[in-house]
């Protein structure tokens, strides 16, 4: 039910945009692409305010508050990770004839105009937010109390990108101006939504469940990807190569060391 209504509840925005031929980059058009990205957070509040009791409900938000739950060295795979994939995706584009990695906008025009880090700054850290409230801090918890962490994975990241789909249509959007409908850049950047999704799940149950750590990774990914530019199909499969090394030495059931997929607290009994 929740995955119906964050998918559902943002398309309720992004849709009229595309019908109405509103540009994300005029103020409507941003008024939409807001309140459609606030949709999967505030959905998980409020499932976890109505599904959980006050145990769960502590328990949401203090994986939100707490950085004792990532700890020193998950907060390193956290930033090592994504950098180590851009960089290691454009030696290898580069090694195989392509042009190799190259700076974003936010730092090629930083120096003429210091406004254009806004946009990097904006993917950084707002979508995150307003996303991983829902998707990690209430979904992910939800599928793998019946399925295994892997699969719980496969679900979450095929949702999770069927929910970008309105944005392609919508002009002034990263994916419509830059990517494009059906091209091969559309499909591996769908694709490799559903590769992050493994990635995600494996900090998230290996920090304790941490809302926080997975909002950092998010943020970070998207940083990264804006300041390194590669070509996608080294970027993407360097995803997929990491997701498969993840499942195989970790295992599909937790993708942790521990034999069972870390849960909320149960309701207490009476």
């Amino acid at each position: 039910m929740y995955l119906a209504v964050a998918v559902g509840g943002t398309w309720a925005f992004w849709l009229p945009a595309i019908a109405l031929g509103v540009r994300f980059d005029s103020a409507v058009g941003l008024l939409l692409l807001l309140v459609g990205l606030a949709v999967p957070g505030v959905s998980g509040i409020a499932f976890a305010s109505l599904v959980y009791d006050e145990r769960g409900r502590s328990d949401f938000w203090n994986r939100v508050r707490n950085p004792r739950r990532v700890g020193v060295r998950w907060l390193l795979v956290i930033l090592l990770v994504p950098l180590g994939v851009g960089v290691l995706a454009g030696a290898l584009d580069l090694l195989l004839g392509g042009p190799g990695p190259t700076w974003g906008e936010a730092v090629t025009e930083f120096g003429v105009n210091p406004l254009a880090v806004l946009p990097t700054l904006f993917f950084a850290t707002l979508p995150p937010i307003l996303e991983e409230l829902g998707w990690r801090g209430y979904a992910l918890d939800r599928l793998q109390l019946k399925r295994s962490a892997a699969s719980a994975s496969l679900v979450l990241g095929v949702v999770w990108a069927l929910w970008h789909l309105p944005l392609f249509f919508i002009e002034g959007s990263f994916q419509h101006d830059s990517v494009g409908v059906a091209t091969t850049g559309f499909w591996l950047f769908m694709a490799g939504i559903v590769a992050l999704s493994f990635t995600f799940t494996w900090v998230y149950n290996n920090t304790e469940r941490s809302i926080l750590g997975i909002i950092v990774l998010h943020g970070w990914v998207n940083f990264t990807a804006e300041v390194i530019v590669v070509p996608d199909p080294a970027y993407y499969g360097l995803w997929f190569v990491l997701a498969g090394a993840i499942v195989a030495i970790w295992g599909a059931k937790t993708m942790t060391a521990d034999d069972d997929v870390p849960h909320p607290p149960l309701p207490l009994t009476r």
